[in-house]
């Protein structure tokens, strides 16, 4: 029979400490509450009296309940209170040598049969159980924020800790409604590790003014689908806590350059700019705490102040057959515009016109649309196999194949056909858009306008401007975005541009973990969504884009951006090299052949 814990302490009663106290007291855990000095344990006691009151305002919690909650929890001051706990959690700062003293204090006040876990989210679990005389009792429970909701807890046994607390935690873990991930003790685990190393490259981004912290936060929600942009989560965990755990990764980690925490943070620590909690971080807000953000000297101009300098369009042609092309047709019909699409023959536009009318359709029986808008957005169209036909269109957009020097002569073609002033728009996702700018006589009007597929579905539009597109260009693709109701954000042109730049260093990452066997591929995609809130997990995703566009995606980033941390996970190689592709072929990260 495993431990049935019947009393449980949590030490430190800030957010996670407060958190963690309600988790174990909704489960009908006696808890003991303790805290260094009446003001933080009056502090603590309010923070946990805030949630459960809110949960009573939103229906979540009956007063019966949060009454009977509360009636559970003891609040003291002093470890001394810990001595009959069954089990005790360390929820305190970040900070090596307080834990150990921490830790070391329990195995004294503690009965020698308690187990004692730290909520550390990076430093060494080892380091932290040595300083008893009890680390075969020592574990790691990482709870993530905010406790009551996450469902994710990453159990970290070190290589001493008894099978028997493993087991007898996880069961708790289960008890408690939380989803547990045991691992190894390693810097980061699997979250963390995952999860800091993209917001770093954000902030680096930022510093390098590559793109405005809007627009890096915009890319990452709407064109991932993730529950907030990396900017804002940082402001969110706060940059002195986020500092904390890069330099502890960085340190314990390899010295992994991408984990080197970007200079900017340790600035704006020293300047006090924390984040929510003291009003100023990436972004200001109303009030320390509040999640209110409110304008200030970063935010950007008006939609209507850039619109001003945008040149009027009203006609459009895009090139290319496949299914993005066809998105494009679709999402410029739609908003009333006037297309011709332009194809290698008269068999590629038959095919994209009854692909095309196939997506209409389905919008009319979901009731997006109606047939009348259907119709309208189908007499928009106009066929063709012929480039010369984009001589009097005020935009292109072309969606052929990821081939350089294809596309490279086919912007040498626009070049000589189309009129003066007319935007020349590539769709690409990784090729460099100044090559295709050079290839014609008119760079200035050349710009990356990378959709996301399926286009007429995803909200984001990444607006590629190189050294030599001009404000107009950039202007007028920004306002044709927003008359598709699409939300564009502007970057310059570096390989990946936000999205894949941010995106795929962080699925190579997973991938790194499976192949050194810290963990599974189950594991990681669960400690993603439940931890972070992610749609899809890393495997998931990978499995969805393809493990062959993966590959080469992760190729172009280290071959432009030569940091040794992108280079492609040899795992990733081997899969693409078997023919394990993904999904669309049956076989990837899973076995999709028996599903």
């Amino acid at each position: 029979m495993g431990r049935e814990f019947a009393s449980v302490g949590v030490v430190g009663l800030g957010t996670m400490g407060a958190g963690i106290v309600e988790v174990f007291a909704r489960n009908g855990v006696a808890v003991t509450a303790v805290e260094v000095t009446d003001a933080a344990l009056h502090r603590g006691e309010g923070i946990l009296r805030g949630s459960v009151d809110r949960a009573v305002r939103k229906g979540k919690l009956a007063e019966e309940d949060r009454d009977a909650l509360l009636g559970r929890v003891t609040f003291a001051v002093g470890l001394d209170a810990l001595h009959a706990a069954d089990l005790v959690v360390e929820a305190v700062p970040e900070q090596l040598d307080l834990k150990q003293r921490i830790f070391a204090e329990l195995d004294r006040v503690c009965k020698p049969e308690a187990i004692l876990a730290t909520n550390t989210s990076s430093l060494s679990v080892t380091e932290i159980s040595v300083a008893t005389g009890r680390p075969n009792q020592v574990i790691g429970m990482h709870f993530f924020n905010p406790a009551p909701v996450m469902k994710l807890v990453e159990v970290v046994r070190t290589v001493v800790t008894a099978e028997d607390v493993v087991t007898d935690i996880e069961a708790l873990c289960g008890r408690l409604g939380k989803v547990d991930v045991t691992i190894s003790d390693r810097a980061g685990f699997i979250a963390n590790a995952l999860l800091f190393g993209y917001l770093n490259q954000a902030v680096s981004m930022l510093e390098s003014r590559y793109a405005t912290r809007e627009d890096i936060d915009a890319a990452m929600r709407l064109g991932c689908g993730l529950p907030m942009g990396p900017l804002a989560l940082m402001d969110l965990i706060g940059l002195d806590t986020a500092y904390e755990i890069l330099d502890t990764m960085y340190r314990r980690g390899g010295r992994d350059r991408r984990h080197a925490p970007v200079p900017l943070i340790k600035q704006m620590v020293t300047a006090g700019l924390l984040g929510r909690k003291s009003g100023r971080g990436f972004y200001t807000y109303e009030k320390p705490g509040s999640p209110v953000v409110v304008a200030d000297e970063a935010t950007p101009r008006s939609d209507a102040e850039a619109a001003a300098a945008a040149r009027g369009v009203a006609k459009v042609g895009v090139i290319g057959s496949g299914t993005m092309a066809t998105g494009i047709i679709e999402v410029f019909a739609r908003a009333g515009l006037e297309v011709v699409s332009v194809t290698r023959g008269a068999e590629q536009s038959g095919r994209t016109c009854e692909a095309l009318k196939t997506s209409l359709n389905k919008g009319v029986v979901r009731g997006k649309l109606t047939e009348a808008e259907r119709d309208a957005a189908l007499g928009r169209v106009t066929w063709s196999a012929t480039i010369e036909h984009l001589a009097d269109v005020d935009l292109v957009i072309e969606a052929v194949v990821e081939e350089l020097s294809v596309k490279k002569a086919l912007f040498a073609s626009l070049d000589e056909i189309c009129k003066p002033g007319v935007v020349l728009a590539t769709t690409t996702s990784s090729l460099p858009v100044i090559e295709l700018a050079m290839a014609t006589e008119r760079p200035a009007d050349v710009v990356g306008l990378h959709f996301f597929n399926p286009a007429p579905v995803m909200g984001l539009v990444e607006v590629v401007r190189t050294i030599r597109t001009s404000e107009a260009t950039v202007a007028t693709a920004t306002a044709v975005c927003r008359a598709l109701a699409k939300h564009p954000v502007v970057c310059a042109d570096r390989s990946g541009f936000v999205v894949n730049a941010l995106l795929f260093p962080y699925l190579n990452d997973a991938v790194k973990m499976v192949e050194a066997s810290y963990s599974t591929a189950d594991d990681i995609d669960n400690a993603m969504k439940l931890g972070c809130g992610y749609p899809m997990g890393p495997f998931e995703l990978l499995d969805v884009v393809g493990l062959d566009v993966s590959l080469a995606i992760q190729r172009e980033l280290y071959l432009e951006l030569r940091e040794p941390g992108f280079a492609p996970a040899p795992l990733l190689e081997h899969l693409v090299t078997a023919g394990y592709l993904g999904r669309k072929v049956g076989r990837g990260f899973r076995d999709y052949s028996k599903r």
